[in-house]
């Protein structure tokens, strides 16, 4: 049995990250909102506040 992997565009990571703003920075309650694994959800928010960080030094 092979594992499904999904693959998500850009804008939908933009605006799931943006959707952990929202909800107070809660990833657990926008996860479950979007039907996606907690932890990836918290990749994608590491990753854009890395990026973040780097572009404003």
């Amino acid at each position: 049995m092979t594992k499904k992997i999904r693959t998500y565009s850009t804008e939908f990571k933009t605006e799931a990250v943006k959707k952990t703003a929202e909800n107070i920075g809660n990833i657990l309650a926008a996860a479950e909102q979007l039907c996606i694994a907690m932890q990836t959800l918290s990749n994608w928010r590491n990753k854009a506040e890395f990026i973040s960080m780097v572009s404003a030094a």
